[in-house]
């Protein structure tokens, strides 16, 4: 049973988007949490020094999708 889950779907330019992977990377990169905001909350989550990284990609007729997940 999950205590929360958050899904959120945009459709943005490839440049907003680079944006906000490189501003994820950078709060992983220099501190131990990260923060975001999702539906007028605010989540701060605590990230330890070792994180499992799962990376997928489907590449159909119709569609490529690729997705990135971490884990703790």
């Amino acid at each position: 049973m999950n205590l929360l889950e958050i899904e959120r779907t945009e459709t943005l330019r490839r440049e907003e988007v680079a944006k906000r992977l490189h501003a994820l990377a950078d709060a992983l990169a220099r501190h131990n949490e990260i923060e975001f905001d999702r539906g007028g909350a605010h989540f701060r989550l605590k990230v330890p020094d070792e994180v499992r990284v799962k990376v997928e990609l489907e590449v159909d007729d119709d569609a490529t999708e690729l997705e990135i997940e971490l884990a703790w």
